[in-house]
């Protein structure tokens, strides 16, 4: 799948699939809000709205209030590709989502997984 086809996909569409992946395993929607708060600096109720918006996934990430500097300590593979070698910048993004909530469903522990 093209970078340009992942980044016009609908928030909604994508989100709700990293909320079920961290679900599944024993994790919350909370959670999963608290991390991608942490990452993006939205808050809690900007990502809900943003749900409930036609907004892509690629704009999700474009419009981020802050992105949070500590970021770059995300390392690892997301289906086997190592988050800290994606060169296309809005993509290193997107995977640093995916493995938080990774982390999030090996039951990593919270002050962990935000790097505090």
């Amino acid at each position: 799948m093209s970078n340009e086809k992942v980044y016009n996909m609908a928030f909604a569409k994508v989100y709700p699939l990293l909320i079920a992946k961290a679900e599944k395993k024993g994790r919350t929607r909370d959670e999963v809000l608290s991390v991608t708060a942490w990452l993006t600096g939205y808050t809690h109720e900007q990502i809900e709205s943003a749900l409930a918006s036609d907004l892509t996934y690629g704009d999700f990430f474009r419009q981020a209030p802050a992105l949070n500097p500590s970021r770059t300590l995300i390392t690892g593979t997301v289906c086997g590709v190592r988050v800290e070698n994606v060169e296309e910048p809005l993509m290193r993004e997107m995977r640093y989502l995916d493995k938080l909530v990774d982390e999030l469903a090996k039951g990593k522990p919270m002050d962990k997984i935000l790097r505090g």
